[in-house]
């Protein structure tokens, strides 16, 4: 691992593993937050997905569990493509839910949600590029097309060997057949 990512990905997991934490363990504080959002998309959620909660406690907790445990995988490099997907899922509701600035009546609450919501519009997109980071190894669509272009020309080559093969042994029945005879 490059020091850049040894130091990185530990940066960019802090805050969803603290808030993640917090959240976990006080879910209070966000409660009012998290009502608005399940009374906005609770039945929208219940139609897509019938067996996820729509209470905004155990929402807010799925939401914190998510986030402390990708953001210690991501802090501590296992799975880390996978951990940044996990936390920019987490992170759409969050942002949608306790960043609405453009509801807030007031210019400076307005100002404080926008700059909040732009804080994690930036986060969402080093999430985005550690997604993608496969530090420098063949990435998964690579290795298939890689797996599917070799085994085409084993396969050509069993072919050819194949041919070649039976060219001779045709060869040798002939010259077997021309001494029997």
């Amino acid at each position: 691992m490059s020091l850049v990512r040894l130091i990185a990905r530990p940066m960019l997991a802090t805050i969803f593993v603290v808030q993640g934490a917090n959240n976990l363990r006080d879910p209070e504080p966000v409660l009012p937050v998290a009502t608005e959002f399940a009374e906005r998309f609770g039945p929208t959620l219940e139609r897509r997905i019938p067996s996820m909660p729509t209470d905004p406690k155990t929402l807010v907790r799925i939401n914190a569990g998510v986030q402390l445990g990708a953001g210690l995988a991501l802090a501590t490099g296992k799975f880390p493509r996978l951990a940044s997907l996990a936390l920019l899922a987490s992170l759409v509701p969050t942002t949608l839910a306790g960043h609405p600035f453009w509801e807030a009546e007031d210019p400076a609450e307005r100002k404080t949600q926008r700059i909040q919501a732009m804080k994690n519009a930036g986060m969402a997109g080093g999430l985005l590029l550690a997604s993608v980071d496969t530090e420098g190894k063949p990435g998964v669509s690579w290795r298939a097309r890689r797996a599917a272009r070799d085994a085409r020309r084993t396969g050509k080559s069993a072919k050819r060997a194949a041919k070649v093969r039976a060219g001779k042994a045709r060869s040798d029945i002939s010259a077997l057949s021309h001494r029997v005879h």
